[in-house]
C-alpha cells in the first residue's frame, strides 16, 4: 500500500507530511485489501479552512472521506477515524 500526499494552494512542510503518513499508515491494520491511499491537503477561504480528503479502494469499492478543521492535524485525525469506520463497515458487508 502506497500513501500519496498532495498539498494544494500551499507547500506542506516535512513535519506535516510525516504526521499525515504516520496517521494514515495505521489504516492498513483494518484491511489487507486496501489499495493505494491518496491524501489531499488544501486551504479554503472559509472558517475551518484546513481541508483533508482521503481516498482509497477496498473490496472493489471507492472509499472517500473529506473533513475540514482549524488545523490540518485535527482534520487528518478526524478523517482517519472516519475512514477506519468506513473500512470496517465495508469489510463487514462484503465478508459477512
Amino acid at each position: 500500500m502506497e500513501i500519496r500526499v498532495k498539498s494544494l494552494k500551499f507547500d506542506a512542510d516535512q513535519k506535516l507530511l510525516d504526521y499525515v503518513e504516520k496517521k494514515v499508515s495505521k489504516l492498513s491494520r483494518f484491511s489487507d485489501h486496501l489499495e493505494d491511499i491518496d491524501v489531499t491537503l488544501s486551504l479554503q477561504e472559509v472558517p475551518d479552512n484546513k481541508d483533508v480528503k482521503i481516498q482509497t479502494r477496498a473490496y472493489g469499492q471507492d472509499l472517500l472521506i473529506e473533513r475540514s478543521a482549524n488545523t490540518f492535524e485535527d482534520a487528518v485525525t478526524t478523517a482517519v477515524d472516519l475512514m477506519k469506520e468506513k473500512i470496517v463497515r465495508t469489510k463487514e458487508k462484503i465478508v459477512g
